[in-house]
């Protein structure tokens, strides 16, 4: 019984983790539109609020195997802006 008990216990916490995970890329993705408004109004980029995001996203990823984030550069905002005019 134990060994049901154990792997119990770390499907849970890898729900729990995949729930963070997603909750976190949501957030992610907001303050991705937010710095491309941002910039589209003439703003500074800056991705800083990004990639704390992604560093915890990776965090977990690291932990329970989930795939990686990549850190936003500036250059990425202003190629893809770019790319959408």
């Amino acid at each position: 019984m134990t060994v049901h008990l154990q792997i119990a216990d770390q499907v849970k916490k890898h729900r729990e983790a995949q729930k963070q995970f997603l909750a976190l890329d949501a957030q992610r993705e907001r303050a991705i539109e937010d710095v491309l408004t941002r910039a589209k109004a003439g703003a500074a980029v800056q991705t800083t609020e990004i990639n704390d995001i992604t560093n915890k996203m990776n965090q977990i990823a690291m932990q329970f195997q989930f795939p990686p984030r990549k850190l936003v550069t500036k250059d990425m905002v202003v190629q893809f802006l770019n790319k959408t005019e």
